[in-house]
């Protein structure tokens, strides 16, 4: 089974969670061992797995900006987004997770989240229940 859904994003640089939508299509599709995998088809754009707490959410955002920080890319001179293609490509634009009785097998502190990094834009997120 595949579902989309697509995330409006509000913020340049933005971490969204979408660990409840994620479950939510798991329950639907009655699975109860196997995969999910989470992608989003957009190159500047990613998914992680990690805390949903203000202020560590703020530490990812300024340490992606700051990783990024000081470099002249010559995409630049097209889009003026270069920074977001590079942290995509790091971060990565899939997770696979477990599914053990129908949840995703995550730890305590573990959320998924789609992380923007050219925003405000719509974002499409592709669930695929193996």
């Amino acid at each position: 089974m595949i579902k989309e859904f697509d995330i409006l994003t509000r913020d340049r640089y933005e971490l969204v969670n979408i660990t409840s939508k994620v479950e939510e299509i798991i329950e639907q599709g009655s699975v109860g061992d196997g995969l999910v995998l989470v992608f989003v088809p957009h190159s500047t754009a990613g998914i992680i797995l990690t805390e949903d707490e203000p202020g560590l959410k703020n530490d990812w955002l300024c340490f992606l900006e700051k990783i990024v920080s000081g470099f002249k890319f010559e995409h630049n001179r097209i889009d003026d987004n270069a920074d977001s293609h590079i942290l995509s490509g790091i971060l990565g634009q899939a997770r696979t997770l477990p599914i053990r009785n129908g949840k995703t097998v995550r730890g305590t502190w573990q959320d998924i989240f789609l992380v923007e990094l050219d925003g405000p834009r719509t974002r499409r997120v592709i669930i695929k229940l193996i």
